[in-house]
């Protein structure tokens, strides 16, 4: 087994002082002042030397002290390395517009702004309503970095024992004895280079954002599998990006107000609502075959449900999004009329309590000039004809 205190032979470190502290830093910056006794770093840095690793005579590895010069030349011919390395990078982060498949509706400066973050192993926040796109924005940065063989999901919102879940659960085995099964996440987290989405965040039990605490932070990046000194300690491996996905509003039940401190570890993406306009060219470009008409009804609504939502004293409490836009759109590809569809997959997201009052019936008086349009009688909206006890509102 391979020591967590193992060097590669050939490293060459440079000796930092800050305060009455020796640090000790490689060309790449990378850190290795808790791998290297503190006098021999204090010994380096007053006789203005270097620290190489080197095979002993007896093949046992060592720090030995090495001119600056050493140092110097191999951090020059690295420079170069990283020089091109980060022309690349910035390349293809500022190149990948492309990428972005039609079925994600969201602009190229936000394009960027996450495949940047995923490709600098940021933590990303995708803010947004619900059905606006946040996982398939998640999905997509996915492929777009071609990790699809290191993508892990875990639904937070639904998680009732966080410790289970995140960490992992002690089992009784009749042969063997008591025992501990380490969670998928644990697995996730040791996976290098994994893209790992945490999804419904604001919807998970407090408990999972304290244990996610360390998990997140930059400057800790581990998950302790128990609370007793000296228990197990695993490591968030290198380049691995957390991507969580919240519904932040009063609108939205079971919702929790998050903690400004795990806050601060992400990067946070607004994934906007999208636009009359946007919204019919995404659902057109999915039901290609479906009746235009229709498919402009539909978004009349969704987006007027929306509008409405954000209006003081409204007469709705909830809208549809663009989720609910894509399912209908889809009704409407399969053959189903507007009647069909406003039955089905409308009416049960408003309620109908409050009768002539009620949001059913707003939204149900709303879709009624379109719905007329198709030929289906103007008398069959009437609340007090008594033929209407058996249309499906």
């Amino acid at each position: 087994m391979t020591s967590k205190n193992y060097v590669p032979s050939g490293i060459i470190v440079k000796i930092t002082r800050n305060k009455s502290r020796f640090d000790a830093y490689d060309a790449m910056g990378v850190k290795y002042t808790d791998k290297i006794y503190t006098n021999l770093r204090k010994k380096a840095f007053d006789t203005n030397c270097a620290l190489e690793m080197v095979n002993t005579k007896s093949g046992k590895p060592k720090w030995s002290l090495v001119s600056m010069e050493k140092f110097q030349s191999k951090n020059t011919t690295t420079t170069m390395d990283i020089t091109q390395e980060e022309k690349d990078i910035k390349d293809f982060i500022h190149n990948s517009y492309k990428l972005k498949p039609s079925t994600l509706v969201m602009n190229e400066i936000k394009w960027k702004y996450l495949i940047r973050s995923g490709v600098r192993g940021k933590n990303i926040l995708l803010l947004g309503p619900s059905g606006c796109g946040k996982t398939l924005a998640a999905k997509t940065l996915v492929n777009a970095l071609d990790r699809s063989d290191k993508y892990f999901y875990f639904n937070l919102g639904s998680t009732q024992d966080p410790r289970a879940s995140l960490i992992g659960n002690t089992h009784f085995a009749k042969d063997t004895g008591t025992f501990f099964s380490e969670s998928s996440f644990v697995k996730a987290i040791r996976t290098e280079n994994a893209i790992i989405l945490l999804d419904e965040i604001s919807r998970a039990h407090p408990e999972s954002w304290n244990i996610l605490m360390t998990v997140l932070d930059e400057l800790q990046r581990y998950l302790r599998l128990d609370e007793k000194e000296g228990s197990e300690i695993v490591k968030v491996a290198p380049g691995v990006v957390f991507v969580a996905t919240a519904n932040v509003g009063n609108e939205y039940t079971a919702t929790r107000v998050m903690d400004r401190a795990l806050l601060d570890r992400f990067t946070t993406i607004e994934v906007d609502t999208l636009s009359k306009e946007e919204e019919f060219t995404l659902i057109k470009n999915l039901y290609p075959s479906a009746d235009e008409k229709l498919l402009r009804h539909v978004v009349s609504l969704t987006t007027h449900t929306r509008d409405m939502v954000k209006q003081e004293g409204s007469k709705l409490t909830n809208s549809l999004s663009t989720r609910s836009a894509v399912e209908m759109a889809g009704l409407i590809a399969d053959g189903f009329s507007l009647l069909e569809i406003a039955e089905a997959a409308v009416y049960p997201h408003f309620s109908a309590d409050g009768g002539a009052d009620s949001e059913r019936t707003y939204v149900r008086m709303f879709l009624q000039k379109f719905i007329v349009n198709e030929g289906v009688p103007d008398k069959v909206f009437d609340d007090k004809n008594p033929k209407n006890k058996n249309v499906p509102f």
